[in-house]
């Protein structure tokens, strides 16, 4: 049998949408991150305060990862001092809808 007569193809790795959810999931604090945007917390100060062992360091690191995938936004407010929020895009809500899923999932096979 030739490599031509191969009925599957080489696979390349894991696409955009797989990557994407390696590095989130990878950041133990996403979860946190997305938890405290839905309970109206989306100042960097406030969420570090709101959460033990969060650093902002840390804090900076997962929100970047997740501005880089377009599931937050950063609004920056033209004042002194200066004020930054994050907000969830659209795209994001879709995303965690499906780490909400997953949660549960998680939880099912847990029982």
């Amino acid at each position: 049998m030739s490599s031509e007569d191969k009925i599957f193809s080489r696979v390349a790795g894991p696409g955009k949408g797989a990557a994407m959810v390696e590095t989130i999931v990878g950041c133990k604090w996403s979860l946190t991150v997305y938890q405290l945007l839905a309970n109206d917390i989306n100042r960097p100060g406030e969420m570090v305060r709101s959460v033990e062992g969060l650093t902002t360091k840390v804090l900076n690191q997962c929100l970047r990862k997740n501005l880089e995938f377009g599931i937050l936004e950063k609004i920056s407010y033209p004042e002194i001092p200066p004020r930054v929020e994050y907000e969830v895009t659209d795209f994001g809500q879709k995303f965690m809808a499906i780490m909400q899923s997953l949660q549960e999932l998680q939880l099912e096979i847990e029982q």
